[in-house]
């Protein structure tokens, strides 16, 4: 079983008095439809709240358990800032410069500014605040942790409300990602108005059969 992150980095900069850590991951990277969605968490520094102790990476929970602790993070932490970058920008800008600009408008939208960032893998280099990169962030910060539960309910609530707008893709089961399933209706139904262009399943779709 992979370990539980932990407080340590936030504590760190506690101690030099840096009291708004905030972490900062992303999810939707892969999908070949719709948004890339960033979150940033600041925690109360010394906290303690029970579900700290559950908060892990995302992908290490079940839908179930991420719709049970997403509330209480919003709840409990000192902020939280959630950002979206559209399929058309990522088709524009790609999906790396897309990443960065949902991390930057995460941060934006948070009500107190942090004084650090602790962030999942990447680093902003238009955002000048002090910041740590962290290679599996979300598995070892809880901060960074949160941040990614609160990304992923964001996002596959995004997807769940197009499931029926643009029926035959079961994008509430695969939230957009490259499932069999999704694969198949692709060819059989051609792209919808969500779908990346850029990303290569849907633009050599596109490209066999003429569009752009």
């Amino acid at each position: 079983m992979a370990s539980a992150p932990s407080l340590g980095e936030e504590r760190s900069l506690w101690r030099q008095g840096v009291d708004l850590v905030a972490g900062v991951d992303e999810v939707g990277r892969g999908p070949l439809a719709g948004p890339v969605v960033a979150a940033a968490v600041i925690l109360f520094p010394r906290s303690d709240f029970r579900w700290l102790f559950h908060v892990r990476d995302s992908k290490q929970l079940t839908p179930s358990q991420r719709e049970e602790l997403a509330p209480y993070i919003w709840r409990d932490a000192l902020s939280v800032g959630v950002g979206f970058v559209p399929h058309t920008a990522i088709d524009r800008i790609g999906i790396a410069e897309a990443t960065r600009q949902a991390m930057l408008r995460a941060v934006g939208n948070m009500y107190c500014r942090p004084q650090h960032l602790l962030i999942d893998a990447l680093s902003l280099p238009a955002c000048k605040l002090p910041q740590t990169a962290i290679i599996h962030g979300d598995a070892r910060c809880i901060s960074i942790a949160a941040a990614s539960v609160v990304a992923k309910v964001a996002r596959d609530r995004h997807m769940d409300s197009h499931d029926t707008r643009f029926s035959g893709y079961g994008f509430a089961r695969n939230k957009g990602y490259a499932t069999r399933q999704h694969l198949q209706a692709l060819r059989r139904l051609g792209p919808c108005d969500i779908h990346r262009r850029s990303f290569a399943p849907v633009r050599e779709l596109l490209e066999m059969r003429g569009g752009v």
